[in-house]
């Protein structure tokens, strides 16, 4: 079975490059499910809905002005913003998902003992474009 190392994943958001800064990364797909049992049915029924799907990142806090994620995301909550992950890391045939999303949180936290660290979540605004990389 072959492994992917974490360590290798990019992530792009409004075209900079944020994957230095990035610990962690989360991409969820989820779908409504609607109930549609009738009279009759002893078990429920159930159909399938439109799909939401959820993005989120996250690392230590970085003072780089210009490209750290703070310069790149902190005056753009509620704003949609063009994402890509490249869940693999950069290369020819590798996968590539590139979606648009609206910033909903943007979070800095300040322990007393620890490091900076920052998150962000993102809903996703339409399809979910998987390619391969060229």
């Amino acid at each position: 079975m072959a492994k992917q190392h974490g360590r290798h994943t990019v992530i792009t958001v409004d075209g900079s490059d944020i994957s230095a800064y990035c610990r962690t990364s989360s991409y969820e797909k989820n779908a409504d499910v609607h109930d549609v049992s009738g009279y009759g049915d002893d078990d429920k029924r159930k159909s399938g809905g439109q799909r939401d799907n959820k993005f989120t990142c996250g690392g230590v806090y970085d003072t780089t002005a210009g490209t750290g994620p703070r310069a790149v995301l902190h005056a753009e909550v509620g704003n949609t913003l063009a994402v890509t992950r490249q869940v693999e890391g950069a290369g020819t045939g590798k996968p590539n998902d590139a979606f648009n999303a609206v910033l909903t949180k943007y979070v800095e936290t300040s322990p007393v003992d620890d490091m900076v660290t920052w998150s962000a979540e993102f809903d996703v605004d339409g399809e979910v474009t998987t390619t391969a990389q060229a």
